[in-house]
C-alpha cells in the first residue's frame, strides 16, 4: 500500500477534524477568520462540504436575498405546480381550455470533482446519476437535463469527448434526453480541467408528494445498500493509494429503483433524499432538523463494505459522513416496510438494502446513533470539508 499523504494527517489546514479514530487526532482544524458573532467573512471549501457551513451559507446569502418560498423548503428539486390557466395559441383569438394540473420538479446541481475519472464512473456519468437523482428522491419521473460546460484551455479533446460519450450512455440508461446546453472556454489555469453543471426537469406522478414534514413517529428508516463507496473510492484515486481493486463508486441513476419502490408502497413512502456530500448522518440532520422530529439509528445495521470502513480508519475518517452518489435513504409507514424492504432488494440497485432506524417523537431535531457496545450517542452535522471536490 502507498504511503498515506502527510496532508491527510495532523496540523494540515485543508483538511478539518471530525471527531477522533482509535485516540489519534487527524487533520487539525485550521484557524478561521470569522467576525464577532463567529461567522467566517471568507468562502471556506468547508461551505461546499455540505454540511453545517454549507447550510448556514445558503440560508444567510441565498435564501435571504432570492426570497422564494419553494427555494426555503431547501429540497433537493423544487416542485412547481402548474394549472388554473389557459394558454393562448400564436395566431388564434381562441383560447385553449384551461389545464389539468401538472407538477414539475426541478433541479440543478454542479460537479467539480477531482480526478475527472474514477473507479466506477467519471464526472460527465455523475453530473448525469446526480441530477436524475436529486429528480427521483422528489418522487418525479426524470425527463429532461440541460449540460453546461466550463472547459479550461489545454484540455484534450480525447478528455472532453469521453466525458461527454459516458454522459450519453448514461442518460439513456436512465431514460432521460440532454436537450440544451452550453459551453465557455476559460484561460489556462482559471480552471481544473473541466467542471459540468446538468439542470433537470421531471414529471411529479398525480398523488405523489414526499417531504421531511410527512414524517411521523413510528416511520421506519430504509438504506438501499452500503454506504461510503463513493467518496473513498474517488479518495484513493485522487491520492494515488493502493486500498484493494474493489473500492468502486456506486455512482449510478436511481429512478428505476424509486419508481419500483413507490409501486410497491403506493401512499407508504413519506420522504426519500440521496446522501450526497456530508453523507448519511448530516442527511439525516436535515431531516430531523425540517420535521422537527428525532431519528434514532441502529449503527451495527448500516451496511458499510469492509474496505471502505478499513480506509476510513487509515484516514481518519467516519464512513457515516462520506458520500455516496448511487444510495437513497427512505423513510415509510410502518406498516409497509416489508413490503418497501423486498422491493428494494429485488432491484439489482437494492440487493444489499437494509432496515437501519427510525423517526421519533424522542430528542426532537437530533439524529442519535445506537452504538455495537449498547451506548446511545448524538450524530450531528458534519462540520468543516471531510473530503472536498467528491462531486
Amino acid at each position: 500500500m502507498s504511503p498515506v499523504p502527510s496532508r491527510l494527517f495532523t496540523a494540515h489546514p485543508g483538511w478539518p477534524v471530525h471527531g477522533q479514530r482509535r485516540r489519534s487526532l487527524r487533520g487539525l482544524l485550521s484557524v478561521w477568520r470569522r467576525d464577532v458573532k463567529g461567522e467566517p467573512q471568507t468562502i471556506l471549501l468547508a461551505h461546499g462540504s455540505g454540511g453545517q457551513l454549507s447550510h448556514e451559507l445558503v440560508e444567510r446569502v441565498f435564501v435571504r436575498h432570492f426570497d422564494s418560498s419553494i427555494l426555503a423548503e431547501l429540497n433537493d428539486a423544487a416542485i412547481i405546480e402548474f394549472g388554473g390557466f389557459n394558454f393562448h395559441v400564436p395566431g388564434s383569438t381562441n383560447l385553449q381550455p384551461e389545464t389539468d394540473n401538472l407538477k414539475l420538479a426541478f433541479t440543478t446541481d454542479s460537479y467539480v470533482i477531482q480526478p475527472l475519472f474514477f473507479p466506477g464512473g467519471d464526472i460527465g456519468k455523475l453530473a448525469v446519476c446526480g441530477t436524475v437523482n436529486d429528480l427521483a428522491v422528489a418522487g418525479a419521473e426524470p425527463r429532461y437535463l440541460s449540460a453546461g460546460f466550463i472547459i479550461e484551455e489545454g484540455l484534450p479533446l480525447e478528455t472532453l469527448e469521453r466525458v461527454v460519450v459516458s454522459m450519453a450512455e448514461t442518460a439513456r440508461a436512465a431514460g432521460v434526453q440532454i436537450v440544451t446546453g452550453d459551453t465557455k472556454v476559460v484561460n489556462h489555469g482559471a480552471a481544473d480541467g473541466l467542471f459540468i453543471n446538468t439542470a433537470g426537469v421531471g414529471v411529479v406522478p398525480p398523488g405523489v408528494h414526499l417531504s421531511p414534514s410527512n414524517l411521523r413517529p413510528g416511520d421506519l428508516i430504509l438504506i438501499n445498500g452500503t454506504i461510503g463507496d463513493h467518496g473513498m473510492a474517488v479518495m484513493m484515486q485522487r491520492e494515488g493509494m493502493e486500498f484493494g481493486s474493489s473500492l468502486v463508486s456506486d455512482c449510478a441513476p436511481l429512478n428505476g429503483l424509486i419508481a419500483d419502490l413507490l409501486a410497491a408502497c403506493p401512499g407508504a413512502v413519506h420522504c426519500m433524499r440521496d446522501p450526497t456530500r456530508g453523507g448519511l448522518v448530516t442527511t439525516l440532520n436535515e431531516w430531523a432538523t425540517a420535521a422537527g422530529a428525532g431519528i434514532e439509528i441502529e449503527e451495527t445495521a448500516i451496511p458499510v463494505r469492509e474496505e471502505v470502513r478499513a480506509a476510513c480508519e487509515v484516514l481518519g475518517l467516519d464512513p457515516l459522513y462520506v458520500a455516496n452518489e448511487g444510495k437513497v435513504i427512505v423513510a415509510v409507514a410502518p406498516q409497509a416496510a416489508d413490503q418497501a424492504l423486498a422491493a428494494l432488494q429485488a432491484h439489482p440497485l437494492g440487493r444489499e438494502a437494509a432496515l437501519i432506524g427510525q423517526v421519533t417523537d424522542e430528542h426532537p431535531g437530533r439524529v442519535v446513533l445506537h452504538t455495537p457496545l449498547g451506548a446511545r450517542r448524538v450524530a450531528e452535522m458534519l462540520v468543516g470539508a471531510q473530503l472536498p471536490r467528491i462531486c
